[in-house]
């Protein structure tokens, strides 16, 4: 496979970027509820079947909302399976310089979660105890577009680059997306971290920046 193309300047970056969210935003908000259940559940038994996914003691995963992919059966697996579930809590959300993510150890979603930004459920800081990013054998990362290269576009916030930064070596960064999240290529910053892993309903890619 050839390498990823040279970065053009960055402000062609950020508008193909922009132009790119809304594509992929109005593509799967187009998904039925049929196809996004289905696609959803066969990429998420896909993941649960690598070999890799066994070796992964504490995941940090995240809880979707709307019309993004179905993480419910990934966060189930964890917890039957005994392993340790991580998810991320907003810090410092007011200021764009230092607002971050904070990982928490969660028993049961249901119960040791707060309404977040947005929609989405945190940890309760009162009842989920804070996790250094080091501890992290594997993370299950959001996001609108991925390629084959690795290459990811977020939601424009910047959380989950700050975050990926912070992992070990070592720590496996995957996806799990629909498959017109597919994307070749996603215009990426140098700044812009990588995944290693993309699952969809019809194949796993092992990236070329892993």
């Amino acid at each position: 496979m050839k390498p990823p193309p040279a970065a053009p300047p960055a402000d062609d970056l950020d508008s193909r970027k922009s132009e790119l969210r809304t594509r992929v935003r109005e593509a799967r908000a187009a998904l039925t509820p049929q196809v996004r259940a289905t696609e959803s559940a066969a990429a998420s038994a896909r993941l649960l079947g690598m070999p890799f996914w066994a070796d992964a003691g504490t995941v940090s995963a995240y809880l979707s909302i709307g019309e993004e992919f179905d993480t419910a059966a990934i966060v189930g697996d964890i917890l039957r399976s005994g392993r340790r579930l991580l998810l991320p809590r907003i810090v410092d959300r007011q200021s764009r310089a230092t607002r971050h993510l904070v990982l928490h150890a969660v028993d049961d979603p249901a119960t040791d979660t707060l309404p977040g930004p947005w929609g989405i459920r945190e940890p309760d800081p009162r009842r989920c105890p804070e996790v250094d990013p080091d501890e992290v054998d594997l993370v299950l990362v959001p996001g609108l577009a991925f390629d084959r290269h690795g290459g990811r576009l977020g939601y424009g916030a910047g959380f989950y680059d700050r975050l990926l930064a912070q992992t070990r070596a070592g720590c496996l960064r995957v996806a799990t997306a629909f498959a017109l999240q597919c994307r070749e290529p996603v215009p990426m910053q140098p700044h812009d971290q990588r995944i290693d892993w993309l699952i969809t309903a019809a194949d796993a890619w092992r990236t070329v920046a892993a």
